[in-house]
């Protein structure tokens, strides 16, 4: 935990928390009594009361049970026992409230929570996706409803013949007939429980992805003192000392973005350019950070070891690796939504450093240089992986000449030569990644169109915007005929 969220970060999570249970609890008020108006109107008060208790109990353990386990990242954790556990124990109570207490009832409730855990955890949907527009609560969660509602009824229809199955392999004694009249009767209040049930669950999952992926405004109220000495502070401070796998990390990363981005905070976005060049330089360094890590896990994944022996960067480039042989491939897939925000924020930061740093501090800093550089190399090292051979031609070819000759795909099949797939999940990512660090090049280069053009015919375009350390992929010279290409606007 970070020096500044160590006191408001733990408000804004209890907050949030706070929030959705609040709101988790008026959602499956109404559902329980669109239930027993509609279903079982002939209960007692008492009965109906006790019902709604238990009900909500249940609720209760299921939506704990959820906040605990979602995560920013799709990484595998050990939340299997868990929720497969929450799961089926709040179905179970969840069942006998609707239906009242029996054996059978309860039995498959619990079957039916066992069944929706199972498909939760093997969709991945403990992963909290944010959404590419940031919408007003209310309308995020109203444009979800109909996805819900669908899901639920399909859901429930393959729960509840799951759960009647299994009923088959109980003894005699204990798959008694429920005393709630006629045989379609029974079936359609236990069917409508069903549902019920997995509507609440769905409306909940749904109201937490809402709540949990708003976006958070990490900097002091405007006209404050805070705001007018150091507005980046906890928004910096958050991006540098929080965990890797924080959901903080992540929504500080959204609000850097949007601040980059758009002009709605142009009072933030102009507390980068401070006079001294400090807070430029850590806010390019939180941007740069995850894409040098991406490039460098990339290249670990793209080695092959045989007998001790590491194949160079040259071979790796004319001989692309199965990425399936190396995990370090797949974090691509893990923070893919880090790498995509860190990827624009730094693009439209340097892009708007032309006209809006007064104190040319991105310039001297060499923050440009580095941003251009590591954008090229990731894209390099994406490219890679996609399965596109990359190699380095002669100098007396055209300036930018750059070869990147792309494997030989067939849809649903396996390359021979890559072992790719198109419909693979990695590679979708890769091909999306792609495109946003061949987006965000080329908003700098139109930004810095001219200078570059003057650089290059002044043969100081490498010293001017590719950086002088060795690049997280590739070499300079790979770098700088890539940068030709762009200049030339005709890298894709």
């Amino acid at each position: 935990m970070c020096s500044w969220t160590a006191a408001e970060s733990d408000m804004v999570v209890k907050n949030r928390l706070v929030g959705f249970l609040l709101w988790q609890s008026i959602l499956s008020s109404l559902i329980f009594l669109a239930f027993t108006i509609t279903i079982v109107s002939w209960r007692s008060a008492t009965a109906i009361f006790v019902s709604f208790f238990s009900f909500h109990l249940s609720q209760l353990l299921f939506s704990v049970s959820l906040s605990t386990v979602l995560s920013p990242q799709p990484k595998f954790r050990r939340i299997l026992p868990v929720l497969l556990t929450d799961a089926a124990v709040s179905g179970s109570l969840s069942a006998v409230s609707f239906c009242g207490f029996n054996g059978r009832v309860g039995f498959k409730g619990f079957a039916s929570g066992l069944f929706y855990a199972s498909f939760y955890v093997y969709k991945r949907r403990w992963v909290l996706q944010f959404p590419i527009i940031q919408r007003p609560l209310f309308f995020s969660f109203k444009m979800g409803i109909p996805s819900a509602i669908i899901r639920a009824l399909k859901l429930s229809a393959a729960a509840y013949l799951f759960s009647v199955l299994l009923l088959v392999f109980l003894p005699h004694h204990f798959s008694t007939d429920l005393k709630l009249g006629n045989f379609f009767t029974q079936h359609i209040i236990s069917y409508a429980a069903c549902f019920s049930m997995f509507l609440c669950w769905e409306l909940t999952h749904h109201l937490h992805q809402v709540l949990h992926t708003k976006r958070f405004i990490f900097a002091p109220p405007k006209g404050s003192a805070a705001a007018e000495t150091n507005p980046s502070e906890p928004l910096l401070a958050t991006l540098e000392e929080c965990s890797p796998a924080s959901p903080l990390k992540y929504l500080a990363y959204l609000d850097l973005c949007m601040v980059c981005e758009n002009n709605v905070d142009y009072w933030r976005r102009a507390a980068f350019f401070e006079e001294t060049g400090e807070t430029y330089k850590r806010v390019a360094a939180v941007c740069l950070r995850p894409l040098e890590q991406l490039a460098s896990k990339l290249v670990q994944g793209f080695e092959c070891s045989s007998d001790d022996k590491i194949f160079s960067i040259s071979d790796q480039l004319q001989s692309p690796t199965n990425p399936r042989q190396n995990s370090k491939c797949h974090e691509l897939v893990n923070d893919f939504q880090v790498y995509t925000w860190s990827a624009r924020a730094l693009a439209s930061l340097t892009s708007r450093s032309r006209k809006e740093d007064r104190f040319g501090v991105a310039q001297l800093s060499g923050s440009n240089a580095a941003a251009i550089s590591t954008l090229i190399a990731c894209l390099l090292a994406v490219e890679t992986l996609m399965g596109k051979k990359i190699s380095l031609q002669p100098s007396h070819q055209l300036m930018g000449a750059f070869s990147t000759k792309s494997a030989t795909f067939s849809t649903g099949r396996r390359d021979v030569r890559t072992g790719k797939r198109r419909d693979d999940p990695l590679y979708s990512k890769a091909y999306a990644m792609a495109d946003v660090l061949r987006t965000s090049i080329y908003g700098i280069v139109s930004a810095f169109h001219h200078e570059m053009l003057n650089s290059a015919k002044a043969g100081l375009l490498e010293k001017d915007w590719i950086t002088s350390s060795k690049p997280p992929f590739g070499t300079r010279e790979l770098l700088l005929q890539k940068l030709h290409l762009f200049l030339d606007f005709q890298a894709s």
